[in-house]
C-alpha cells in the first residue's frame, strides 16, 4: 500500500489529466480473474481503465502459455506496441501472466522487445506497484525471472468487469501433470485459500448484488489438500450456500479423478449450485487417457455421470475434448464419438492436440497429420451440434429461470440459463442483471426464444 501511494504521487505530477490504463487478457477465466486484480491495483494508484491502446498511459498484457500458437499471437501483439511506445515515451508497457513464467520467454522479451518496461509472472501480481515505482524512480526496466510461490496474498484490490457475474479463485496451481499440459510448470503446485477468506469474498459479492459467481481453480475437486484442517471442496460449497441471497454458483475446472459422491450429494442438496457440471474428459479411450496421465478410465467417468443423474434430477454436463493426441488411432478416436453420444453434453469445448514444449507429450511420436485430425474434429463438432439442437428442442414449452445479461436497442433481452443456454425475450420493464422466469416458446439457431412470465 505504501508503494501504491508513492506511485500515485508520481503519476499525479507526471500526468496533468486522468491517467489511463489498458489491461489486455489472453487465456482462461483464471487469467481474467488475475487481470481484475491488476486493474484493482491500477485503480488504487489512480488510473481509469480504457479500451484504447493509443490513449493509454500504461498497457499491460496478461499472457497465456497453454499453447505455443497463443504465445506467437501474444508476441505479435507486443510487437505492435513498439511504434506506440516511440510516440509516447512516458507510457509503460508491461507483460505479466503465465507466459513469462518461462525463462526462455523472459530472455526473448529482453532481446527482441527492448521497449517493454516491466515483466512479472503470475505469482507476483501484487508487486506491480513496487515495479512501477522502481521504473519511475530508477529509470531502469523491471524484468523479473520466473519465481515460484507457496504463500497466498489476500485482500489484493480487485476491479471486476461485470455487475451480475463474478469469479473467485479458491486455489492456485496444479499437481496433476497431464502429459499435454504446461500449467503445473507455470502456475506451480496446488495451494488452497482458507475457507473463511473465500467465504468473506463470496459474501461480499452477494451483498454487492452479484448473482452468478464462479469458483475457479485448475482442479477445484482437489481443493483443501494442503490445508491444515480437514476440509474439501464439498465442505466449501456447503459453507458458501449458507450465505443468504439469490445467486447461482458455478465451478471450474473439475477433474474426474477427484470428484466424489459427497460433492454430487452436496450439489443435489443445495439449489444455489448450478445443475451443470463441467467435467473435462479429454478423450474417450482408456489407453489414450493413460498416455495423457489422467488417472481414470471411461468406466469410472461414466460411473460419475450415472450417479449424478440418479441423484440430481435436472443435471447436465459440459466437457473438454482433445482429438489427435500423439499415438491416438482413428479407432480410438471413435471411442470419443461414442462417449459424446452416450453422455450427451450440453456444451463441449473441442481442440486439436497442440504440441507444447516442456510437456511429456511433446516427446511422443505423433504420426497423424493435422489434416486428418481436422477431419476428426469436424466429425465431433457435427455430432455435438446435433445433440445441442435436441437439447434445445427439449426445452420448448417449459418454464425456466435465467439471468439477464444484455439489453438490446429493440427492447429485447438476452438471458442465460444455468446450463449456459442463451434465451432471448422481450420485456416492458428493465430486468437487466436480474433473474427472470421465462416460458420457452421456440428455438432460433443455437439460442432459445421465450416469453417473460
Amino acid at each position: 500500500m505504501n508503494y501504491i501511494q508513492s506511485v500515485k504521487n508520481i503519476i499525479n505530477e507526471k500526468f496533468p489529466n486522468q491517467p489511463l490504463a489498458n489491461v489486455v487478457t489472453f487465456g482462461c477465466a483464471q487469467n481474467e480473474n488475475d487481470s481484475e486484480k491488476v486493474r484493482g491495483l491500477l485503480a488504487q494508484i489512480g488510473y481509469t481503465m480504457t479500451d484504447s491502446l493509443e490513449e493509454s498511459d500504461i498497457v499491460i498484457y496478461n499472457t497465456c502459455a497453454i499453447r505455443e500458437n497463443a504465445e506467437l499471437k501474444i508476441f505479435g501483439n507486443i510487437g505492435k506496441l513498439k511504434a506506440l511506445k516511440a510516440a509516447k515515451p512516458d507510457m509503460i508497457v508491461a507483460v505479466c501472466g503465465c507466459m513469462v513464467m518461462q525463462q526462455h520467454i523472459v530472455d526473448k522479451i529482453k532481446k527482441s522487445y527492448p521497449f517493454v518496461d516491466i515483466v512479472f509472472g503470475v505469482n507476483n501480481l501484487e508487486i506491480l506497484p513496487l515495479l512501477m515505482y522502481k521504473r519511475y524512480t530508477e529509470g531502469k526496466k523491471q524484468i523479473l525471472p520466473p519465481q515460484e510461490k507457496t504463500d497466498i496474498v489476500e485482500n489484493t484490490p480487485i476491479l471486476r468487469n461485470g455487475k451480475s457475474k463474478a469469479s473467485i479463485s479458491i486455489m492456485f496451481g496444479c499437481d496433476n501433470f497431464c502429459a499435454y499440459c504446461i500449467v503445473p510448470y507455470v502456475r506451480g503446485r496446488e495451494r488452497s485459500r482458507k475457507p473463511q477468506d473465500i467465504y468473506n469474498e463470496f459474501k461480499s459479492l452477494v451483498e454487492a448484488g452479484y448473482k452468478d459467481i464462479t469458483l475457479l481453480g485448475q482442479n477445484v475437486n482437489s481443493y483443501g489438500k494442503n490445508l491444515e484442517e480437514k476440509y474439501d471442496f464439498a465442505d466449501l460449497l456447503q459453507l458458501l450456500c449458507t450465505v443468504p441471497g439469490e445467486y447461482v454458483i458455478h465451478f471450474m475446472s473439475s477433474h474426474p479423478k477427484d470428484i466424489s459422491k459427497k460433492l454430487i450429494d452436496t450439489i443435489r442438496d443445495n439449489p444455489q449450485i448450478s445443475r451443470q457440471i463441467h467435467l473435462p474428459v479429454q478423450a474417450g479411450n482408456d489407453r489414450v487417457l493413460k498416455e495423457m496421465n489422467r488417472h481414470y478410465t471411461i468406466g469410472q467417468y461414466m460411473d460419475i455421470i450415472n450417479y449424478a443423474r440418479q441423484q440430481i434430477e435436472d443435471v447436465s454436463f459440459s466437457s473438454d475434448i482433445i482429438v489427435g493426441f500423439p499415438g491416438e488411432t482413428f479407432e480410438e478416436y471413435l471411442d470419443t464419438e461414442k462417449l459424446v453420444k452416450d453422455v450427451r453434453f450440453t456444451q463441449l469445448f473441442t481442440y486439436i492436440y497442440s504440441r507444447r514444449n516442456g510437456t511429456k507429450a511433446a516427446a511422443m511420436e505423433d504420426n497423424i497429420s493435422h489434416k486428418e485430425k481436422s477431419v476428426w474434429l469436424n466429425r465431433l463438432i457435427k455430432i455435438q451440434q446435433e445433440i445441442v439442437f435436441e437439447h434445445l428442442n427439449s426445452f420448448i414449452g417449459k418454464e425456466v429461470k435465467a439471468l439477464v445479461e444484455e439489453k438490446h436497442d429493440d427492447g429485447s433481452y438476452t438471458a442465460r440459463m444455468s446450463n449456459t443456454f442463451v434465451v432471448k425475450f422481450i420485456a416492458d420493464t428493465d430486468c437487466m442483471d436480474q433473474f427472470v422466469n421465462l416460458k420457452i416458446t421456440g428455438k432460433k439457431g443455437t439460442s432459445l426464444t421465450a416469453e417473460l412470465i
